[in-house]
């Protein structure tokens, strides 16, 4: 009987249960420090509270001999000594053709209240479709947007920034983009906003037409940064869901700079050295990985629009510079611009499209470029023109400029709520190109 109490002591001992279960050592920051258990890195954990829940966590590192963990949700009631349960999981998403029409926070779990069953899962980490097994980009994806339609024009499969400063119109441009595109499904993920503000988005903003064909993904500004680090991945996954289905997906991120910052939040939690204005190398290492999940694969296509904050309306700071060097275009909002009314505030001349040569016709290219000269020509001239001191027929081009600048600037606004077809953006804009010959 000995023996056998003393087989059973040696199999419960501290070491052996610490294989499977751990135990709360310490806090620190955002990090949870525990002895225990044999868990791999990035694998899935339970932490059991004081108040009887059970909070998802993350182990993302090691010191000497204790595992690092940062929780995915609020872990009120944690003290020395909470049990830390390993699952032998890393973390997944439940997708299914019935997410649309649905919101869904940063670890795809339903908030709308209504009930939802997977019909399969995805990993949140995936590599990117294989180089050779992606389709070109050839076909324009109309946005509803006669300034970026027209000038900017979007192919399917292509990678695009929007970059501009805090209050310019991004989420409101983000919601006309969303009701008028002709993708077949909208991934949206609103990471870090104010919680007021997704309510605001989906009524206002996107509003039903945009909603029942369209996925939410929503980590609000209070999340712990992890969940709204992941919930770029998760929108990511279920996007590359119906691409594999074989739909033209239109992912829409706002924004990918409160993305880095969470990153950062992260980083700098764990150990990493700050870098570039105080963001560690983990920031810029993840970037391309997931943005390069993006584009067209063998089956269907992922067109991603993501917003960038620049700080300070500085648009070479780190997280721009980088974005920018990445996707395949970038759309600059002006606040210049929406001071002076003129929305949406896209800022032409300074925007451009990588892959909007390949994807449009000769005349839509001519027509284009013609009138960004112009307007390029009214620019340069634009404070002697204000002052009265431009003298009529010194430049034939910024004399044309002058006399169609209204009718250039009526093409160029447009009203929240109205609607352009690619045909008929592609008409009015033939039209001016002619007006411009005369």
């Amino acid at each position: 009987m000995k023996d056998i109490l003393k087989e059973l002591k040696k199999k419960l001992s501290e070491e052996d249960f610490n294989k499977f279960n751990g135990r709360v050592t310490r806090v620190v920051g955002l990090t949870v420090e525990s002895k225990g258990p044999d868990a791999f890195l990035g694998e899935m954990c339970k932490i059991s509270l004081q108040n009887g829940k059970n909070a998802l966590a993350e182990v993302v590192g090691f010191r000497e001999e204790s595992v690092i963990l940062m929780p995915y949700e609020d872990v009120s009631g944690l003290k020395m000594g909470c049990e830390v349960i390993r699952t032998n999981k890393v973390l997944e998403v439940g997708v299914s053709r019935k997410m649309i029409g649905r919101v869904f926070d940063g670890l795809g779990r339903p908030i709308d209240g209504k009930p939802f069953v997977p019909e399969d899962r995805y990993p949140l980490i995936n590599n990117p479709p294989n180089p050779l097994k992606r389709r070109r980009i050839k076909d324009p994806l109309p946005v509803g947007i006669r300034s970026i339609d027209g000038f900017i024009t979007i192919g399917k499969g292509q990678r695009i920034g929007i970059f501009a400063g805090s209050g310019v119109g991004k989420s409101t441009l983000l919601g006309m983009i969303a009701r008028n595109t002709t993708a077949d499904i909208n991934v949206l993920a609103l990471i870090g906003e104010r919680g007021r503000e997704v309510r605001e988005f989906i009524e206002r903003d996107l509003g039903e037409e945009g909603l029942k064909r369209s996925i939410l993904v929503v980590s609000t500004s209070d999340q712990p940064a992890l969940a709204r680090v992941k919930s770029l991945l998760t929108a990511t996954s279920i996007a590359e869901f119906f691409r594999d289905l074989g739909y033209d997906v239109l992912l829409m991120v706002d924004s990918l700079t409160r993305w880095a910052m969470a990153q950062r939040e992260v980083g700098l939690a764990v150990g990493e050295p700050p870098t570039t204005r105080g963001y560690p190398p983990s920031v810029f290492a993840g970037l391309p990985k997931i943005l390069e999940r993006a584009g067209n694969s063998d089956k269907g296509s992922i067109t991603a629009i993501y917003t960038v904050l620049v700080e300070a309306d500085d648009f070479n700071e780190p997280i721009s510079d980088t974005v920018r060097s990445i996707v395949d275009g970038h759309i600059i909002l002006s606040r210049r611009l929406a001071e002076s009314n003129h929305y949406p505030a896209v800022d032409v001349l300074a925007s451009v499209s990588r892959l909007m040569n390949d994807i449009v016709t000769e005349e839509h290219r001519e027509a284009a470029n013609r009138l960004r000269s112009l307007m390029s020509a009214y620019e340069s001239a634009k404070d002697l023109i204000e002052i009265g001191a431009y003298k009529s027929g010194t430049n034939p081009l910024v004399d044309k400029a002058v006399e169609m600048k209204d009718e250039i600037d009526s093409f160029l606004k447009q009203g929240v709520f109205e609607k352009a077809s690619f045909e008929e953006t592609l008409q009015k804009l033939l039209d001016l190109y002619l007006r411009s010959l005369d």
